[in-house]
């Protein structure tokens, strides 16, 4: 089976579920909304670009009893409120995936001025209470360096999971640039911790769930853009996403 398809995404989300993991919102987990005796995993989502593909893999989730926490961008292609009013209708939480500092190259004041703007067309939407960065790798703007300077909770934001949560307790993986692991390709969705699992593909991380090897607590950050329901879109997203790999290579190594 090819990896980075629906199916392959199911085979995941049952692993977790016979190990009998709880799927929480990240609004949850910080709310301690959860059933402590039980493993739990934060399946987070950023959305970078093509919406529909969030919306379609929040109705696989949802068809599953799962629930999930999606993080948008408010760029024009990615911030379109009716899929954002759909996906949470199923019961998944909302959250801001900003990247100001870098919009603004980095000039403060205008980011967070644009931050705040853009909080305030997805509250619109959606009472937003967690946001998460944007990596934004062509930009050499951290958008979290912003915080250096302002704080985000006097926005009423609960969390940023780069500062907020513990991950030499909770463990984190993403498939960042539609790959597991491959920090080449990966500039700033990383994070610091004591957990060293060596994950190449889905089954890599099917197999460590099936022999009990996690930790109780998981952050799993999927791009739904890079999983496919056919051959035909598989075939094209593989396309994309190695010429666009070889550039951030390319960016990565020169920054």
């Amino acid at each position: 089976m090819k990896d980075f398809t629906h199916e392959s995404y199911k085979d995941l989300l049952k692993a977790f579920l016979n190990e009998n993991y709880q799927f929480i919102r990240v609004i949850d987990y910080f709310n301690n909304n959860f059933d402590s005796t039980k493993p739990l995993i934060m399946m987070r989502h950023d959305v970078d670009r093509y919406p529909l593909r969030s919306l379609a893999m929040a109705k696989l989730e949802s068809s599953m009893n799962i629930k999930a926490t999606y993080y948008f961008r408010t760029i024009p292609s990615t911030f379109k409120p009716e899929i954002i009013k759909e996906i949470a209708s199923l019961g998944h939480e909302i959250g801001y995936h900003y990247e100001s500092l870098a919009e603004c190259n980095g000039d403060y004041e205008k980011a967070i001025s644009d931050f705040q703007k853009n909080l305030e067309n997805l509250r619109k939407i959606y009472p937003i209470k967690n946001i998460a960065m944007h990596g934004r790798p062509t930009s050499k703007w951290d958008s979290r360096d912003l915080w250096k300077k302002y704080d985000y909770k006097k926005f009423k934001i609960i969390s940023e999971p780069y500062f907020d949560i513990d991950f030499n307790r909770v463990f984190y993986a993403t498939d960042a640039g539609r790959a597991w692991g491959d920090e080449s390709i990966n500039l700033r969705d990383k994070v610091t911790t004591k957990f060293n699992f060596k994950i190449n593909s889905t089954n890599d991380l099917i197999d460590i769930i099936k022999n009990k090897t996690l930790p109780n607590e998981v952050m799993l950050n999927i791009h739904p853009e890079h999983w496919s329901k056919n051959s035909l879109e598989w075939y094209e997203i593989y396309t994309i996403r190695k010429l666009k790999n070889y550039v951030k290579k390319v960016l990565i190594k020169s920054s």
